[in-house]
């Protein structure tokens, strides 16, 4: 799709060679969402790749991804041995509706800025504790725990202006046991349930991120392993009626009845000392 209003392009090489912000103007990574349909009220971009943020960086406390790092990148991901939850990278990375020239071109962080439901960056880093890095243009900067990070279908917490710098995977939690359930219409279809459950066997804790079947994310966090009837307790408190999303690809009562469902399996399967990955289709 031309952009045919966009009249400005800029190129900068740090923060500080970005013109001052106005409407109309918009931050450009891959831009495999600008460019897909008209944006009749942009006028500028500002391109982030000629910062030259490293990808991926193994910091001695975990795993930093900067905003601007591709899917590709991420996918060819090769993580320390001892980090088990990373096998749960290119589970996310598969379950974008995307082909391989999307991969080499749409950014982690336009995926999460996009905000949707089905953002597959977005489950992957609410799981496994991700921490988001916010930047300004004044210079200023702030952390918000993915999990808060949107805040709607289509809506997160950035202001106009604002950036998303990186975000930080914890190596604590790389270190977990995981469960993954998803479902969509078709096997590289949009994700219309998507739970993902990490443990830690040695202090007992178990989480459950279920997102995709509702507007934003929700962690539902036990210090003791739950049993059933506690885990759907906690869903019934957490995941209230109103969070659950209805489009095309399921509605309310489906995406509800699955997020149960899987959220049981994941449960049982991490309870039992089991991994595994499970995507479900219905029969057409």
């Amino acid at each position: 799709m031309d952009l045919n209003r966009v009249t400005e392009f800029y190129q900068p090489a740090s923060l500080d060679a970005v013109p001052e912000w106005q409407e109309g103007f918009a931050w450009l990574a891959g831009g495999t969402w600008l460019f897909s349909e008209p944006q009749p009220s942009l006028r500028a971009l500002v391109d982030l790749d000629t910062l030259s943020w490293p990808a991926l960086q193994i910091l001695p406390g975990g795993l930093e991804i900067a905003s601007t790092c591709k899917i590709a990148e991420l996918e060819a991901f090769r993580a320390p041995s001892e980090w088990r939850a990373a096998s749960l990278i290119p589970l996310c990375c598969g379950a974008l509706l995307a082909s391989f020239k999307i991969w080499n071109t749409a950014s982690v962080g336009g995926n999460i800025c996009l905000s949707l439901p089905a953002g597959a960056m977005i489950s992957m880093t609410a799981a496994l504790e991700g921490v988001a890095t916010i930047w300004t243009l004044d210079g200023a900067s702030r952390e918000v725990p993915m999990v808060d990070f949107v805040t709607g279908n289509h809506s997160n917490v950035l202001a106009p202006s604002e950036l998303l710098r990186s975000i930080f995977l914890p190596a604590a939690a790389m270190r977990k046991r995981f469960a993954f359930r998803r479902f969509s219409l078709t096997s590289m279809g949009r994700s219309s349930v998507f739970l993902i459950g990490t443990c830690d066997p040695e202090a007992g804790t178990l989480r459950i991120t279920v997102s995709a079947s509702i507007v934003r994310p929700i962690v539902l966090a036990f210090d003791d392993y739950p049993d059933d009837t506690e885990l759907a307790a906690a869903i019934d408190e957490f995941v209230t009626s109103d969070l659950y999303f209805d489009d095309p690809h399921g509605t309310r009562a489906h995406r509800r009845h699955l997020t149960y469902y899987y959220a049981e399996q994941i449960r049982a399967e991490l309870e039992a000392g089991d991994e595994g990955f499970v995507q479900e289709q219905p029969t057409i």
